[in-house]
């Protein structure tokens, strides 16, 4: 590149210089070896997009209360045909109700801190190695506990691809893909005690009688219809709290991580990250939601083994969707794409 002294030039010679150094040092071969064997990559962003989504799953679509495709709505979706919201001058603007499961959130469920199979299997400087986890020794007993950090991805995948999706019904304002949470920040993840006192709550369902209650959850979930009313349930998976990163080993690395990433969003619905997208009140936009509706998600894993051709609700036996989804090695660490039923007031106009 030819160059004089002007300032504006130096600053482009500089900037070149910064990037290829940093290239530079993610690129050696010590790097790319420690990549390759300790973080490993989902290749999320190729044609994975294409061929490991459940496409499906995004039915049924409803609009102005018809169903224009096969498929069920949850429970608490809008029975509404016809909406009426504000617009940007506060005047009443009527619209049609539309309704669909939208891909909303990523989740990665990890062992080693910092290390991010979304991200190409780089490995985010946000831990140490004292906060390693495990997915448990397989013992079957009491002391077995498995432990993973998680990360919390917005991934817009509707208004990404520019696909059903309009300004009108992107309540969040999430345009692209972006990082969210990450436990390896958040002391209440790695310790029970005290993510207590982020939901006190949970004293009030630490009761043989509550736990017992557990059973009909799990067989709601597993038809696909796990009961709100029950919120301090995770279906066959087990208990809901503490909303920390430890379970006790006694499933598949399936149901483990499928446990934890419930646990993940109904953290991120007691900070406000997530909010409640279905129902008549949430129509003109999300609600917040402390507690975690469970009907309004369902759950596709995306790595290491996809479910490209359906999906499961919160609570669902691992042995009706997951059990085989693990590869020794490579596979034990997993990405969850999160389904969410959004009902939208698409107004007219504007």
């Amino acid at each position: 590149m030819k160059c004089d002294l002007k300032p504006s030039c130096k600053l482009k010679m500089s900037l070149l210089l910064s990037i290829l150094s940093i290239y530079g040092v993610l690129f050696t071969p010590t790097a790319m070896s420690e990549v390759n064997l300790t973080c490993h990559d989902a290749k999320v962003f190729s044609n994975k997009l294409l061929t490991d989504i459940c496409w499906s799953c995004l039915f049924p679509i409803k609009i102005a209360g018809i169903n224009l495709t096969g498929g069920n709505a949850p429970k608490g979706a809008s029975d509404r045909s016809v909406c009426l919201c504000d617009d940007a001058l506060g005047l009443p603007t009527p619209g049609l109700v539309t309704s669909m499961w939208e891909p909303a959130r990523l989740i990665e469920l990890v062992r080693k801190p910092g290390c991010s199979p979304t991200l190409g299997g780089i490995t985010l400087p946000l831990g140490q190695y004292r906060q390693q986890g495990t997915h448990g020794e397989g013992t079957y007993d009491a002391g077995d506990l498995a432990f993973y950090h998680y990360h919390y991805y917005a991934f817009p995948l509707m208004v990404m691809l520019d696909m059903f999706m309009d300004g009108h019904c992107n309540k969040e304002g999430y345009l692209s893909f972006d990082l969210m949470y990450a436990s390896e920040l958040d002391p209440t993840w790695q310790n029970d005690e005290l993510a207590f006192f982020t939901q006190p709550e949970a004293a009030s369902v630490a009761y043989p009688e509550t736990i017992t209650a557990c059973m009909s959850d799990a067989i709601a979930a597993s038809s696909g219809e796990p009961i709100d009313a029950l919120f301090w349930c995770v279906g066959s998976w087990g208990h809901l709290y503490p909303l920390s990163g430890h379970t006790l080993a006694m499933g598949s690395i399936a149901e483990n991580t499928s446990h934890l990433a419930a646990r993940a969003i109904a953290a991120s619905h007691r900070r406000g990250l997530a909010r409640r997208t279905m129902g008549n009140d949430a129509l003109c936009g999300p609600v917040i939601e402390p507690m975690m509706i469970k009907s309004q998600y369902k759950m596709s894993m995306f790595y290491p083994v996809p479910e490209s051709q359906s999906s499961h609700a919160i609570g669902q036996s691992s042995l009706t969707w997951g059990e085989w989804r693990t590869i020794p090695g490579a596979g034990e660490d997993a990405v969850y794409l999160i389904w969410r039923w959004q009902d939208c007031c698409n107004t007219v106009g504007g």
